[in-house]
């Protein structure tokens, strides 16, 4: 048996680009080798880590964005992995959406079908074309109402996209994470490489760290093909 992994996580470094309304990401030493030699004799390094749940490529409690949602501690590890159908939607400009029509069509295309409890990650093109860039954070397409609600009448339990967020920064409801909190699903954000898997089915693991009372989570998030 061959087992592949394929790695669709942004690295994780200070300056990185984070949402505006998160913490930055600063990372800076904690103890050196030759500080842990002087203190106990033995060569220990370590750094310590600021940043925010969202920031880097991660996983939404259904908390973030309702009230009465669940924390991701409390949320079951069945939203964060599982059998998974990547849909390519990379033609789809940043000024439009991510429709019904469109998802069917990539669907078609992909000639995969969508079972319940399914992980569906939208590869869009953006973080391969923009990430670095002045419009990384600001000019990406999105999920309309219809399309996240598209998704969740098939059973998704889990949308993830290679953009910061699943909705267009255009779309002042929110339309995607508004149906995530309607129909109780998770989303995944800032993922990369899905060009390596676009159009494929394979098993995704997105496990997020056990945080009491979190919002959500950063994540590795990698799919898994075994032959």
């Amino acid at each position: 048996m061959a087992v592949k992994l394929v790695d669709l996580s942004q690295e994780i470094y200070q300056g990185m680009p984070v949402f505006p309304l998160h913490q930055p990401t600063l990372i800076f030493p904690n103890v050196t080798h030759e500080e842990s030699k002087e203190k106990i004799g033995f060569e220990f390094a370590t750094n310590n880590l600021l940043i925010n749940e969202h920031g880097p490529t991660h996983t939404d409690a259904t908390y973030e964005y309702d009230p009465n949602g669940k924390y991701i501690n409390e949320m079951p590890l069945d939203y964060f992995y599982g059998p998974a159908v990547c849909l390519d939607l990379s033609h789809i400009s940043p000024e439009d959406y991510i429709t019904p029509h469109e998802l069917e069509k990539a669907l078609q295309k992909s000639q995969q079908v969508l079972e319940k409890g399914d992980i569906v990650l939208l590869y869009t093109g953006h973080y391969n074309r923009k990430y670095g860039t002045d419009e990384w954070l600001t000019r990406y397409t999105g999920l309309d109402y219809e399309g996240a609600k598209w998704l969740a009448e098939r059973g998704v339990v889990n949308i993830g996209i290679d953009a910061p967020a699943i909705d267009n920064p255009n779309d002042t409801k929110f339309s995607g994470h508004l149906v995530c909190r309607e129909y109780g699903m998770s989303n995944t954000e800032n993922l990369a490489n899905l060009n390596e898997v676009a159009g494929k089915r394979f098993l995704y693991f997105g496990l997020p760290l056990k945080i009491r009372k979190g919002t959500g989570s950063p994540i590795r998030a990698v799919a898994v093909f075994i032959d």
